[in-house]
This record gives structure tokens, sequence and C-alpha cells, in this order.
């Protein structure tokens, strides 16, 4: 099997300003090899609150999906807050791979990273 059931993000923040057409966003890069759809859940953890849960979304079998954390909404309606540093923790009940990635446009000089979340075994 490809890939781990748990994942964690340790550094994620939505910038709270975007400049010219591109807003900024971040987006966790899910990759499922299997022969099953993955049925995800996500955990978001703050400094200062407590954790937010029950976001979901699916990945088809042997497809890639990339999941905008700007447009995610838990089952109550509420989306991730801008402006506020939070870690992620992607759970899947098949194993698959996550990436994460985030688009700064909060300055014209516009910055893209991506990394490697972190598997748990």
């Amino acid at each position: 099997m490809v890939g781990s059931r748990v994942w964690l993000i340790p550094d994620g923040y939505l910038p709270v300003k975007s400049t010219g057409d591109q807003v900024s966003h971040e987006s966790v890069c899910v990759l499922n090899t299997s022969d099953q759809d993955a049925t995800i859940q996500i955990t978001i953890y703050f400094e200062d609150r407590e954790p937010m849960d029950q976001f979901a979304a699916r990945c088809s079998s042997r497809r890639t999906h990339h999941i905008r954390l700007d447009r995610l909404q838990n089952q109550a309606g509420r989306v991730i807050p801008r402006g506020v540093p939070y870690a992620l923790q992607v759970e899947s009940d098949v194993p698959i791979v996550v990436q994460h990635s985030r688009l700064d446009t909060s300055q014209e000089a516009l910055a893209l990273f991506t990394t490697m979340a972190f598997p748990i075994e």
C-alpha cells in the first residue's frame, strides 16, 4: 500500500489580504493510488482555541484531489478563519499521500510554497 492513513501539517495560515485576481489560499493535495475511494476527515488545531472538526472530503480511487482550505466548510457550516495560524490533521480510511501548498498573494510579489505532510505510521 502506498501512503498513510493519518497525516499532520503543522503550519497553516490563510492570509487575510489578497492582491490582484488570485485569492490567497491553501490546499491539501491528496493522491489515492488504491482501488478504493478515500473518505477523508480533517481536524484544525489552533494556538488559542479549541479544535474545529467535522471537515470532510473524498478522493476517488486512483485519483488526486486538491482540497481548497479557503472553501472548505465543516458539517456545521463553519470555515477556517483567515489571519489565524493553525495546524491540520488529515485522516483517511485508506492509505493516501498528502502534500500541502499555499499561495500567498498578500503582496504583489506573490509566494507559492509546497511541502509534504508528515505521515503517521
